[in-house]
Order: structure tokens, then sequence, then C-alpha cells
């Protein structure tokens, strides 16, 4: 039997952000033990759900951690991409039945996403990839019975 594959569509806006959360996210899945996992990069969070869904769609991967960061500016820019990124990842995971989890970091400061990838708060990208673990587990535990 092949090994579960799961998908990393990381947004690039915030270089090294997003390295630290694809870090967390592989050092998670490679833990696991026994899962494949292939990262496909984006430009941003607003472009996560696509990446998630052509993913999600191409039926290749038992789940898509989604990770990035958006740090609030000065403008009303931030709520409009927050929300829906989030509503984007939900969607395709509800249409599809693929579980996605949204590791994207939505904060103040550089700092704060600092402290939540890996830093002293927590590690966004490891959370993101255990959730989409646990996700299709709970998946893969219903479509056998």
């Amino acid at each position: 039997m092949s090994p579960a594959r799961f998908a990393i569509a990381v947004a690039r806006f915030y270089e090294e952000l997003a390295e630290r959360l694809l870090a967390g996210a592989q050092a998670a899945f490679a833990e696991a033990g026994g899962v494949g996992v292939e990262v496909f990069d984006v430009p941003g969070a607003f472009e996560l759900p696509l990446a998630a869904s052509y993913a999600a769609r191409s039926g290749r991967f038992a789940g898509v951690a989604c990770l990035g960061a958006v740090i609030r500016g000065e403008t009303d820019h931030y709520d409009f991409v927050c929300a829906e990124a989030a509503h984007g990842v939900m969607r395709v995971q509800l249409d599809t039945g693929v579980p996605c989890s949204f590791g994207v970091l939505t904060c103040e400061t550089m700092e704060q996403a600092l402290a939540r990838s890996g830093g002293d708060k927590r590690d966004q990208g490891r959370h993101a990839a255990s959730a989409v673990l646990a996700m299709a587990a709970l998946r893969g535990d219903l479509d056998s019975h």
C-alpha cells in the first residue's frame, strides 16, 4: 500500500514567515511517518483557496495544509484577505470532502507573526499539519465503516 500523500500550499508574500511555517508543517508530517508531502507555492494568502482546490480536486492528496501570513496594514485590505482566505479554504474542504487546514497567521504585527510561526507562542505550521492529519484519519476511519 502506498503512503498517504498530503499537499502543503504556502503563501510566499512574507518569505521568512513562509519558511518558518513550512518547516513546522514538514516536521509534523515527518513525525507522523509513512506520509508523502508535496509543496506548492502561491504568491499570497488570497491565492491559497485556489491552490487548495487544485490539490483537493486532483485526487492525489488525503489533505491540504494551507500556510501563510497576513499582517494588518493601514487599510482594510487585511480584513478582506483574511476573511476570503479563511472562507475559501473552508469552502474547498466542504465542497470536496478533502480536509484542508487553515494555517494562516492573521496578526497585527510582524513580532506577533514570528511568535506564532515557531516562536514563543506556538507553531501554526505544525498545528495546521496536525489538524489535516487528524481530519484525514477521521475521514479514513469513517469511510472504512
